[in-house]
């Protein structure tokens, strides 16, 4: 209180000190200026006085306008002048008097003003500045009056701020909250302002300003008296949270500046911490402890109290359903037998606040029109809640006549077919706000996008029945006046406008645009993408901006597994799917294992000739040692790809292989062997695909169906003939509480042309992560007349798996999988009652390294020598 009492006495005597100076006023009386331009800037003989008295009567002097004519030369040098303003000066009783010109040549411009004094026999003081451009006036002209300022009131500048005291806080982060600098006009008024200033810091508990004179002015001294910082803060008597748990919490740390605020505001937050838990009892205090070099350690101390748990909900007013039915409609839930290990009887406000509400939409989707769900009345009786909630139900309505007025732009009749409250028998609120949104999505389609759609609800009491009647005004058709794109600073505007499919100038369309925001998902380039429209220059245009949050779109990523084939394996790619933000794939991965070497390069333009044509071409060397043949290959392929219908393309592609066949074992089949040398594999491959899902990595819905055909051999030329069929569906459907299930099944055929050859590796094999989890990779396949393993000419494969939330932010999933299938040789049919199985488990985590697959399979038909135990299968990637 002392230290306050000092502050306050310190800032009192200089707002005393300051009054009592500005009773010492000077009377000035400011003549029209002379202009000297070849333009017409006649204006300024009266503005720049104007402003140097605005300036005169904010340091406190008194302007005198003369209320007389009076006359002066042309000449401003002649000391006639000068005397007639001093004459002035006596008549009007002003101190002074201050006359002057404006100079204009081209830019450039001078000032020049004087000033005498009613009874001085000096010559008049000169000021002058100069500078360039008439926008620099005003400052240059504030400049000139701080001069006269100091003239004027015999004041003296600032020549130095010196800061003492402060140990911790920096002098120049001190400096820049005062608002006095060296050079300014020194005036007591300004310095108080600066010592409150400081002092609201928060750092210092004593403050004191002297000034002393210099040679070149006033120097301020700032003499401060920090305040004791914080050594080591202590926990004591807590129990349900760890101290690192509390400290989390808190606002201040170790080396924080001691405030009596600042404790009680982070007692708070402790007390806030353990309400979130239910213990609405915990008191939290402090102490402490002063020990050397201004600084003091805070103890805070927590009696926890009991954890207090709802012991009952009760319900009034209500007859239409149960307490047990509405208390099914809530988050909320009383104390159960295992609420020590789940979370019921837990209060969380912002729960039961949505349990009001979705008590209320129950009762209004139920046909009870007129329901109120009173706010919940929450008592605490020791370490119980009782929460007591009152329903005033109303009557239940059924639904009567429904109805759709206003701007039709499709008959009544086909309008009434697509909305879905005629179907219900009770009213629903619900289903009359989806009718809503479909009836809002119809006319947006077809660019009315402020349609106004209303439900006009006519309950009648007698007939207990609700007639329904949609009102529809369309307003006028609405273009698209401009597209902003906003926020992308490596992806260039072209790539995200032709993702878009609405256009500038166009009628708007809601279908198209929600299609086109789904479109820049899929493309992977960002964490976020944020919709605003706002209306145009006119009530019939629209301003659509579209603002973007990029995100890594380069991944290195590893991957690798163990298998009886490969023994250790590892998988290595680099590759940059938005190419210098052209949206271009560039990729080179490479596979090196104990029998394997892969080396791939891959280069993919999705728009080639600004059209959604994609065009790429991949080069590779693949190495690999098989059980009884090493085969090396060497090649490439070209690929086109264009839509044809929704999420629907069109795939044409051409490779060319070299394959080189040696050290064949002497026990294999004789197609093998035929194959040692050179084989040259020219073929061509269509397909086409269906792929509307909303992501491509964890996807939560949407389809992904091929069918693929290749054909080599024959007139495309090469030693190798055969002719390929893969089919290939996935589903993802959304189920309940944000968990998805995915159906996925996958077949293929391949024959062998006539009079050509069809080479092993050309055939199916499955077994692996992208195949059937738990098997080794290429471990199931067929065998030939000799019981030797051999790739089959056909295979079917299915999965089905059950994905689930972990950490939804996060990313994280979970998953259950089944998978199932097989492979077939030549003389064998295919036979679905005799399919290999596996099961499992695994994590998927989209993570900021990229995406990370962690699964875990386990066959569930061992044969002979196949092991039961599970197997660990994993790939990791990482962005940048």
């Amino acid at each position: 209180m002392v230290k306050r009492f000092g502050l306050l006495l310190i800032t009192s005597i200089f707002f005393f000190s300051n009054a009592v100076y500005s009773m010492e006023s000077i009377s000035v009386t400011v003549l029209p200026f002379k202009i000297y331009s070849q333009k017409d800037f006649s204006y300024l003989k009266t503005e720049i006085p104007s402003l140097i008295k605005n300036q005169l009567k904010q340091e406190g002097a008194v302007i005198i306008d003369p209320e007389f004519k009076y006359d002066f030369p042309d000449s401003m040098e002649t000391e006639k002048y000068a005397l007639r303003a001093k004459n002035l000066a006596i008549k009007t009783g002003a101190d002074f008097v201050i006359w002057g010109s404006l100079t204009l040549v081209d830019d450039k411009f001078s000032i020049d003003a004087r000033m005498t004094g009613s009874y001085e026999e000096k010559e008049p003081d000169l000021f002058s500045v100069k500078g360039e451009g008439l926008e620099n006036l005003t400052t240059s002209l504030k400049k000139l009056t701080g001069d006269v300022v100091l003239k004027l009131f015999k004041r003296e500048r600032v020549a130095k701020i010196l800061i003492e005291g402060n140990r911790r806080i920096e002098s120049d982060a001190i400096k820049r909250i005062i608002k006095t600098k060296p050079g300014d006009i020194y005036l007591v008024r300004s310095l108080s302002k600066d010592l409150k200033a400081v002092y609201s810091m928060g750092y210092f508990e004593d403050i004191r300003i002297e000034a002393e004179n210099g040679p070149d002015g006033k120097i301020i001294i700032f003499k401060l008296k920090e305040k004791p910082t914080i050594r080591e803060i202590h926990i004591k008597g807590n129990i349900i949270y760890e101290d690192d748990e509390i400290k989390e919490a808190l606002n201040i740390k170790t080396g924080s500046i001691l405030s009596s605020s600042g404790i009680k505001s982070n007692i708070k937050r402790i007390e806030e911490l353990y309400k979130d838990k239910n213990y609405h009892n915990v008191k939290v205090t402090y102490n402490l402890i002063k020990i050397k070099q201004n600084q003091a350690d805070l103890e805070f101390l927590i009696n926890e109290g009991e954890k207090v748990r709802i012991k009952e909900i009760l319900f009034e007013g209500n007859s239409a359903f149960t307490s047990k039915e509405l208390k099914k409609q809530m988050k909320t839930s009383e104390k159960g037998f295992f609420s020590w290990l789940t979370s019921s009887g837990d209060l969380k406000t912002e729960d039961l606040s949505q349990d009001i509400a979705n008590l209320t939409a129950f009762y209004h989707n139920n046909g009870y029109v007129q329901a109120r769900v009173g706010e919940p009345q929450i008592s605490y009786k020791g370490n119980f809640i009782e929460i007591r909630i009152k329903i005033s139900e109303g009557l239940r309505f059924k639904v009567g006549k429904v109805d759709i007025e206003g701007d039709l732009i499709l008959s009544k009749k086909e309008l009434l077919e697509k909305i879905k409250i005629t179907r219900e028998e009770f009213y629903n609120r619900e289903v009359i706000r989806k009718d809503i949104l479909l009836l809002t999505d119809i006319y947006s389609d077809e660019g009315y996008a402020y349609a106004d759609i209303l439900p006009r609800i006519d309950q009648n009491l007698d007939k207990q029945v609700v007639d329904i009647t949609y009102s529809i005004k369309k307003g006028k058709l609405v273009y698209f006046e401009k597209i902003i794109i906003a926020g992308n600073t490596k992806t260039r505007d072209k790539v995200i406008r032709r993702e878009l499919n609405v256009y500038e100038h166009e009628l708007y369309s809601g279908k198209r645009l929600k299609r086109g925001v789904r479109n820049l998902y899929r493309l992977d380039f960002f964490e976020d993408i944020k919709v605003n429209t706002t209306e145009g220059s006119s009530d019939d245009s629209m301003v659509l901006k579209i603002d973007v949050t990029e995100k890594p779109t380069g991944t290195f990523s590893f991957g690798g597994g163990y298998s009886t084939v490969e023994d250790l394996f590892g998988m290595f790619s680099i590759s940059q799917k938005n190419l210098f933000g052209r949206g271009q794939t560039l990729n080179l991965k490479a596979q090196l294992g104990g029998r394997t070497n892969q080396f791939t390069l891959s280069f993919t333009e999705p728009w080639l000739f600004d059209i959604p044509l994609s065009a790429g071409f991949d080069l590779y060397n693949w190495q690999r040692d098989y059980d009884d043949y090493d085969r090396d290959s060497k090649g490439g392929s070209v690929r086109f790809g264009y839509p044809v219908f929704d999420f629907t393309r069109i795939y044409l592609s051409y490779t060319f292989e070299i394959s080189n066949i040696d050290n064949i074992a002497d026990y294999v089949s004789k197609e093998i062997k035929e194959l040692e040398g050179d084989n040259t594999t020219s073929s061509l491959s269509a397909s086409i695909r269906y792929d509307s899902r909303n992501r491509v990595f964890n996807p939560t819905e949407g389809e992904d169906h091929s069918f693929t055909v290749e054909y080599a051999g024959g007139p495309l030329g090469g030693d190798i003939g055969f002719t390929k069929f893969i089919a290939e569906t996935g589903w993802y459907i959304p189920l309940f509480w944000s968990t998805v299930g995915f159906l996925h099944g996958k077949g293929g055929y391949v024959t062998e042309n006539s009079g050509e050859m069809l080479p092993d590796y050309e055939r199916f094999y499955l077994g692996g992560i992208n195949s059937m989890r738990g098997f080794d990779w290429r471990d199931i396949s067929a065998l030939d007349d000799e019981g030797e393993k051999i790739g089959g000419d056909k295979f079917v494969q299915f999965n089905l798996e059950f994905i689930f939330p972990l950490i939804k932010k996060a990313g994280l999933i979970g998953l259950l999988f089944y998978d199932t299938g097989n492979v077939y040789g030549d003389n064998e049919n295919l036979d679905l009652g005799d399919l290999r199985q596996s099961a499992g488990f695994g994590i998927r985590w989209y993570s900021p390294m990229g995406p990370i697959r962690l699964e875990n399979g386990y066959i569930l038909d061992p044969e002979e020598g196949e092991s039961t135990g599970g197997k660990w299968e994993f790939s990791m990637g990482s962005a940048f």
